[in-house]
């Protein structure tokens, strides 16, 4: 198993994603399910999650899903606006977003769904129809993300060529800002950056990469992590398959030091609503993060509560670069 035991691990979440799982058959997933369920010990509450585009869900889909014991779904929307649909490339469009719930609530509990922020077409009254609309559904658990342009993407060369509008941060910044207020006026806890629930809703699966949990990847491109260490699969698939059937899992691996983990923790911890515990940290790091914690505090962009540092609702604007200034030396 890749130089690591996992064998004496409960397993508490299956989730199915990376790449569009949505497109295996009911057989596929059932054997799939079924190698993990023989090779592991699996916990009869897990989670399972499978990954899903809306175009992708049909009623004879969603009822082999329940069958195979699939028990969440993620469903990338995105948006509820056609123009911002075709602006992103996305393949549904927005009768099909809307379609896709109306099928999904009637068979699945548990549903969280994707709506991006931050768009250049996107006001602020759209951003609003479109968290409503996910609402009036009774959706349990949303991840919002803002819009970034990745390098060396046909986006980021429209953009360099002037034929489409860049992406504006205090834009994105005021969306977000709403964000948080409509979705606590709504009854959701936003429990991660990114993420929003009703109670008793919350990604398990998520929370155990924030937990710092281990974790195992199969696939191409999937990653796994131990506590101590972290490797990856090779993204080539054919590269990938034929390694595989040659009897070699192709990988590649790097040991993390004690700084590196520590690091980690402050920078995932600070993304959560419990926080980061100074507890958990050595003494003289702890002198450390309070002396440089305390700029931010005194703006309003980190609160110190029982121990605990926890930013804002202001301080999560700016939350990866609160982080890499609290982390400890290499």
């Amino acid at each position: 198993m890749q130089q690591t035991n996992f064998s004496g691990e409960i397993i508490e979440t299956i989730y199915f994603g990376g790449g569009t799982p949505s497109l295996l058959t009911k057989s596929e997933i059932q054997n799939i399910l079924q190698k993990i369920h023989s090779s592991f010990t699996v916990a009869p509450s897990a989670e399972i999650t499978l990954e899903t585009n809306p175009d992708d869900i049909k009623e004879e889909k969603l009822n082999d899903w329940n069958e195979t014991g699939i028990n969440r779904l993620s469903i990338g929307i995105q948006s509820f606006f056609e123009e911002d649909l075709q602006w992103m490339n996305r393949v549904h469009n927005a009768q099909q977003a809307v379609d896709s719930l109306q099928l999904a609530v009637d068979r699945f509990e548990n549903i969280t769904i994707d709506l991006i922020y931050g768009t250049p077409g996107l006001t602020n009254e759209k951003w609003k129809q479109n968290i409503d609309k996910a609402i009036s559904f009774n959706i349990p658990h949303l991840s919002c993300y803002a819009l970034t342009v990745e390098p060396k993407t046909a986006l980021q060369k429209l953009i360099q060529q002037h034929k489409a509008e860049d992406i504006n941060p205090d834009k994105q910044s005021e969306q977000f800002l709403l964000l948080m207020q409509w979705l606590e006026e709504a009854g959701y806890e936003h429990y991660e950056i990114s993420n929003f629930a009703k109670s008793g809703f919350r990604s398990r699966h998520n929370s155990s990469y924030w937990l710092g949990k281990n974790y195992l990847g199969l696939g191409p491109s999937a990653h796994s992590f131990d506590g101590n260490s972290r490797w990856w699969n090779i993204a080539n698939n054919n590269t990938y398959i034929h390694s595989i059937a040659g009897g070699i899992v192709p990988f590649e691996k790097e040991e993390l030091t004690a700084t590196q983990k520590l690091n980690e923790y402050i920078m995932i911890s600070l993304r959560t609503t419990e926080g980061l515990d100074l507890s958990k940290v050595k003494k003289a790091v702890s002198y450390e993060l309070s002396a440089r914690s305390g700029k931010y505090i005194e703006r309003g962009h980190l609160k110190l509560e029982n121990n605990f540092l926890r930013l804002t609702r202001k301080g999560k604007l700016l939350a990866d670069g609160i982080a890499a200034d609290l982390f400890a030396d290499q």
